[in-house]
């Protein structure tokens, strides 16, 4: 992010002023896991939050970086730590990154402790700016919200971009697809259970994870629970380390089943597969699986 508030303020005014799209996607944690607000006493409330962590890492200014806050030349670092293991609900499920996993490979905790300032500041800037779901899961027609572009990599193409331009383009190509074909409504209501819908209201949600181990149905007995009934839960990794993100409610192209979608621990592909396929499944880009489903 530039070094001024303003740039990122204006087009982000400029998107939420365009009548073609509703929502507008940002690729970076909105806050932070609620053992960040245990540790540091703050209350559950994401624009206090959004206060707090702006006095103590204030990177929206001129010609201040993370690292220097890391490093102690500027800031107050060392009074808003975390832990590499935390991560917020819907981290968990889609198996995220933490937003305090410094310096490596695919981090998101330099870009997530750079711009929560700007976002602050586009707050204060554009106050009926509806940011999902802090403001409620049901959105008027100008929403900012945070999305995983990886969740959708699969579906498009990325050949002649670079990482952070195939993100921009996946996000955006998936938010105008999803919009036409009617299952951005559904990833825009998730289905949740008290837990996290208590913890969404000030650690915020993931556009794209549909929805959690608590919603689902609870079973009686579960020595005879099919395989497909268990291994469809949110969360759950087989023994190839394909991970369920969530069902995506499209027809499947087995008998009687809907599509999933997946995502390899290994190699980060996301793609679908049938509910009845999960259980044996092997990703189609590093372990040589069946190709996946379009989902």
């Amino acid at each position: 992010m530039p070094g001024r508030t303003e740039p990122a303020v204006r087009t982000i005014a400029a998107a939420v002023r365009g009548k073609d799209f509703p929502v507008r996607g940002i690729d970076h944690s909105f806050s932070f896991p609620e053992a960040y607000f245990a540790r540091h006493d703050l209350p559950r409330d994401w624009d206090m939050f959004l206060e707090d962590f702006h006095a103590h890492w204030p990177t929206d200014q001129k010609n201040l970086y993370v690292d220097l806050i890391r490093d102690g030349i500027a800031g107050f670092a060392y009074r808003r730590d975390g832990e590499t293991r935390w991560r917020r609900k819907a981290e968990e499920i889609a198996r995220a990154k933490s937003a305090f996993h410094f310096d490596v490979t695919g981090r998101v905790a330099e870009p997530t402790h750079a711009c929560l300032p700007f976002l602050r500041a586009i707050r204060l800037a554009l106050p009926a700016l509806h940011i999902w779901p802090f403001d409620g899961w049901n959105i008027p027609s100008g929403c900012a919200g945070r999305d995983i572009p990886g969740l959708w990599a699969a579906d498009y193409p990325s050949k002649g971009r670079t990482h952070d331009q195939r993100d921009a383009f996946v996000a955006a190509s998936w938010l105008r697809d999803s919009n036409q074909d009617g299952r951005l409504v559904a990833a825009l209501q998730p289905e949740l259970g008290e837990e996290a819908l208590r913890l969404a209201r000030y650690e915020g949600w993931i556009l794209g994870v549909v929805a959690d181990e608590t919603s689902m149905p609870k079973r009686r007995n579960t020595q005879h629970t099919s395989p497909a009934n268990r291994d469809t839960t949110p969360g759950y990794s087989d023994r190839n380390d394909q991970i369920v993100a969530g069902p995506t409610g499209r027809p499947g192209t087995d008998h009687n089943q809907q599509i999933y979608h997946m995502h390899c621990g290994s190699c980060g592909l996301n793609y679908g597969a049938n509910g009845s396929d999960i259980h044996m499944r092997k990703c189609p880009r590093c372990g040589g699986g069946a190709p996946g489903l379009v989902v």
